[in-house]
């Protein structure tokens, strides 16, 4: 690939395209003016990526995870260099654990003027230097970081960047490029590369899954995260069928993975549910799965053997596991279920499990949807009345983003008309990214309505102006949903749990958990040429996403500031801090 004679800065936006980077979500710095310059410069599509600025690091981020999950390509992040990188890494380090590829970029200075060059400006020595620079910061965030130290190794380096990000694991990959190098002609050619393909998981680890599996006679399924791609969800539904076995999903999936309305589809829950699931199982076959049950020695029960298929099964960023595994398949996801599929073979007949776990599960929802409907029946709004109306409202292609925490199962639960492909969490070890992953989604998917469902306490975590600046500059218009109760629910839950005769449950008084007084959050969105609703009665609530989805529609942001019980009702005695 041809780099040298062009400057740094063009040679890096040149390299990205050629190694797949179709878009750059930024919040840069001071630092990229050689990128900025070449941006400026005539160019085609596929000369150089895209440039968007989402004005927060958190907001670039999150954006870059939702864009890379729905299209399955690669991302690049330009930020500035250690005070953004820091400011980005919550959201860097979720895109670790999920998993998730993308090329993360920050500046640096390394001569701070004293080389007879550019000088990049005093800022650099007195505001914005560590010792390492930004690599050695983000070095627990990310699977590699490299703060590059020549700029001959520049176009290299930049594609080794990104075949390491789509190296399995996927996941995040971080490298500096210092402003002097930027600046600088380059010297060499990049060498002609691609990226490498996922492993294929080792087929006699797959015959010694697939020999649990027919010694079986109650399998169950669990998964997280099989339904990251179609064929995936294709491949599970097929063995799902073909061995008969319920499919349960934690509390905590990261997308839907199975067709809610599928026989065999026993729904999302906590520990609980997933022991009735597997209650009389003999083999639980854990599919994309971190944790799927709490404590991880509550399950399964005795006689119930485990196996394990993923990408990476055994989670290398999670401390601990402790689960008995017996088969442990890494490799390609997909790939694996097909290659189970094969050695199992063509089914005989409809599996005869099929239809005790299809009247079962009909029980089932059919109870979840009139506790959706009884709920429309009171006077204050609650979360199975907001799910219950959205599942009759929303359009056939519409996708939902989640930053919700209490909210965040019955929602779910609520939503079974959404299939696969429809839902996705941005919940994951950290809020505030919500807003940014549903700009990711909406420019992924721009002809089809993109819904964030977010509470009070995650919506203030959000870098609300820049996101929704962001949506206006781009044209991403979302529908967003704020479920306010007016205080942070999962920290005031946990008080009576620990402490139930406690004086906070006894005199009525729970520090910090309340948000008030409560911002007119609807109001936020007129600001940004959009439009905003306060709804307080069940009653009005359909009508108010009918019409936030027509403003979406019209190409306008929408907020609906949904107003459900607070969490200290009027009377409890709530302690503010001086």
């Amino acid at each position: 690939m041809h780099t040298k004679g062009m400057s740094g800065g063009e040679a890096l936006l040149r390299v990205l395209r050629a190694m797949g980077v179709e878009t750059i979500f930024a919040s840069p710095g001071s630092e990229w003016a050689p990128v900025w310059e070449a941006l400026a410069r005539p160019h085609t599509a596929d000369e150089m990526p895209e440039y968007l600025s989402f004005r927060h690091e958190e907001t670039a981020v999150a954006a870059a995870m939702a864009w890379a999950r729905r299209t399955g390509r690669l991302p690049a992040v330009i930020l500035h260099t250690t005070v953004g990188a820091l400011h980005a890494a919550m959201a860097i380090r979720g895109a670790l654990h999920e998993r998730v590829p993308m090329v993360i970029l920050a500046g640096e200075s390394i001569a701070f003027g004293e080389d007879g060059g550019q000088d990049p400006g005093a800022q650099w020595l007195r505001l914005l230097t560590d010792l390492g620079g930004p690599a050695r910061l983000m070095d627990r965030c990310v699977k590699w970081t490299y703060g590059l130290n020549t700029g001959a190794l520049l176009p290299a380096v930049v594609q080794r960047a990104c075949q390491l990000a789509m190296t399995a694991p996927r996941g995040p990959v971080f490298l500096s490029i210092p402003m002097e190098h930027q600046l600088e002609v380059m010297r060499n050619d990049a060498p002609d590369v691609g990226h490498p393909s996922l492993p294929v998981p080792d087929p006699a680890a797959i015959d010694q899954l697939v020999a649990l599996i027919r010694a079986a006679h109650r399998p169950v399924i669990v998964t997280e995260g099989a339904g990251r791609t179609a064929v995936g969800v294709e491949r599970l539904v097929a063995l799902a069928e073909r061995i008969g076995a319920p499919v349960v999903e934690p509390r905590n999936a990261m997308v839907r993975n199975f067709p809610v309305d599928h026989p065999l589809h026993c729904g999302a829950g906590g520990t609980e549910h997933i022991a009735r699931v597997l209650d009389g199982a003999d083999l639980a076959l854990l599919i994309e799965t971190a944790v799927p049950w709490h404590p991880v020695s509550a399950l399964p029960a005795p006689g119930t053997k485990v196996a394990m298929l993923g990408e990476e099964p055994l989670y290398p960023q999670i401390p601990f596991l402790g689960l008995p595994a017996e088969a442990i398949v890494q490799g390609d996801t997909a790939e694996g279920l097909r290659m189970i599929l094969e050695r199992l073979g063509p089914a005989a007949g409809v599996h005869p499990a099929i239809a005790p776990w299809g009247v079962r599960n009909d029980e089932r929802r059919a109870a979840i949807r009139e506790r959706g409907r009884v709920a429309g029946t009171k006077a204050i709004i609650d979360t199975s009345w907001v799910g219950h109306e959205l599942n009759a409202v929303l359009p056939a292609d519409a996708i939902v983003v989640n930053e919700t925490i209490s909210h965040r199962l019955e929602l779910v639960t609520q939503l079974d008309r959404l299939p696969p492909g429809s839902f996705f969490d941005a919940a994951y070890g950290g809020l505030g990214m919500g807003l940014g992953y549903a700009l990711g989604m909406k420019h992924a998917e721009r002809r089809r309505p993109v819904i964030t469902l977010i509470g009070d306490g995650s919506f203030n975590y959000n870098p609300v102006v820049a996101a929704f600046g962001a949506c206006e500059e781009h044209a991403l218009p979302t529908l967003v949903i704020v479920l306010n109760n007016a205080g942070y629910l999962s920290q005031k839950g946990g008080i009576p749990h620990h402490y139930p005769q406690g004086f906070a449950v006894q005199r009525q008084t729970f520090p910090g958990t309340s948000i008030l007084p409560s911002p007119e959050y609807a109001a936020l969105a007129t600001a940004f040429g959009g439009w905003g609703l306060r709804v307080d009665r069940p009653g009005d609530l359909r009508a108010a996403i009918e019409r936030g989805l027509s403003e979406v529609a019209a190409g306008r942001l929408a907020v609906l500031d949904v107003r459900l019980a607070a969490v200290n009702p009027v009377g409890a005695r709530v302690v503010r801090e001086p």
